[in-house]
């Protein structure tokens, strides 16, 4: 077991280069299956869950040559082969080779996925739009079987905004006959990256980003490079970390329209923000005022930087209320941090929280953003070594994390039990 070790106190200085975006990445691998030949990604994050994918994709046939930020996928000896348990099990974002497989093959078979377990969340959306484009779903033995003699366009209207059925339902329809419509679809840049990655490969995609998705099926698609977008939530964490050690930090590869949520709730508590074109400075202040946020689907503050704003807002003056409206029950690490002092009260979907100190102690995390959450208390605190298991979970979302902390003058490392 590995352990992460933090001796905190120390304010962050220094620029820090985000990496591509992994809610990105873990969309476009399985979306380059869908090609007749070789698709090569650039700016790749070296992350847990990309070697997990391409694990996946070697099992199913392509040839994955992955060296650094850049992979090459060549899925041209691709077969359709059910994959009921194993790898799919690992990783949340596995449900994306159901619309991959189902608009190359007309077919997927594919275990229901695992990756982080703050909270239940149910592919109904997912399924009512593969059943509008003409397939027939069945869960036999908790395997999900999809099955098309042919997909066709269809008009889905989904009733819950819903980032991974957006993209599942694109992946699908690239490859159908006729014209799809997805209403009331998700807005998040991700979204942009894999209808740009599709329509480089030959789809007919518009409107991404916006509340309407257009696709017309077109029959074959075919190899080109791609440059992922930079990470805003491993950006946006590396902002809060700043800001909670009263650092000075250059936050730089990012795209700061991507970033105005967590910019203006920072500013709002007195952080100095200085936008570049593409990097932001962050310059944290000796007090705070506390502030309520609310995390909602974007352009909002992003739910995945609830959990490590949490930790910043124990630094404030007064109480604030920190309210998430897109998953009613991701506050597993609060009981972590309560272990690290943190005065903090859970009401339903709300933490209330009380600014204060903070102390060392050995905590565990429970997910990914958790992991996130637990290591900048770790950096806040001014005495004594925290100490964090779980590290496997801040491995799925953030690469060279030792690495880009002791460069910006963090004490922090790995130790093996």
């Amino acid at each position: 077991m590995e352990k992460l070790m933090i001796a905190g106190g120390r304010p962050l200085r220094g620029t820090v280069q985000i990496s591509g975006a992994k809610n990105s990445a873990i969309a476009l691998i399985p979306a380059a299956i869908l090609s007749e030949s070789a698709v090569t990604l650039d700016n790749l994050p070296e992350l847990s869950d990309v070697a997990i994918y391409t694990e996946i994709l070697e099992e199913l046939g392509a040839t994955v040559d992955w060296n650094h930020d850049r992979m090459v996928i060549d899925p041209s000896r691709l077969i359709s082969r059910p994959m009921p348990n194993g790898n799919v099990k690992k990783l949340r974002a596995s449900y994306y080779l159901m619309g991959a497989l189902l608009g190359r093959f007309r077919e997927a078979t594919i275990g229901m996925p695992g990756g982080c377990n703050f909270e239940p969340r149910p592919i109904d959306q997912h399924i009512k739009g593969f059943e509008a484009l003409g397939a027939s779903v069945t869960n036999e033995n908790g395997a999900l079987h999809i099955k098309a003699k042919e997909l066709h366009g269809a008009k889905i209207y989904l009733d819950v905004v819903s980032v991974g059925a957006t993209i599942n339902i694109m992946l699908a329809a690239s490859r159908a006959k006729g014209v799809t419509t997805i209403e009331n679809a998700a807005k998040e840049p991700e979204i942009i990256d894999v209808a740009t990655l599709l329509n480089s490969m030959g789809a007919k995609i518009k409107g991404a980003g916006t509340e309407t998705i257009r696709i017309e099926g077109v029959d074959a698609l075919y190899g080109c490079r791609h440059s992922i977008i930079p990470d805003r939530i491993q950006a946006g964490t590396y902002m809060i970390a700043a800001a909670a050690t009263r650092g000075d930090v250059i936050v730089d590869n990012v795209i700061p329209k991507h970033l105005e949520a967590i910019t203006a709730k920072l500013q709002e508590m007195g952080v100095h923000i200085y936008e570049m074109d593409e990097s932001i400075r962050v310059v944290g202040q000796t007090d705070y005022e506390s502030v309520d946020v609310k995390a909602l689907v974007y352009p909002g503050f992003a739910t995945d930087l609830q959990s490590p704003m949490s930790s910043l807002l124990t630094q404030t003056k007064g109480v604030s209320i920190l309210t998430d409206y897109v998953y009613s029950n991701r506050f597993k690490h609060i009981p972590e941090l309560h272990r690290m002092g943190a005065r903090i009260k859970v009401e339903g979907r709300s933490a209330i929280i009380e600014g204060g100190p903070l102390t060392a102690a050995k905590v565990k995390a429970t997910d990914l953003r958790a992991g996130a959450a637990l290591v900048i208390a770790g950096l806040i605190v001014p005495d004594g070594i925290t100490e964090i298991t779980g590290v496997e979970y801040i491995d799925r979302g953030y690469d060279h994390l030792v690495t880009n902390l002791s460069n910006l003058g963090a004490e922090v490392w790995r130790q093996h039990e």
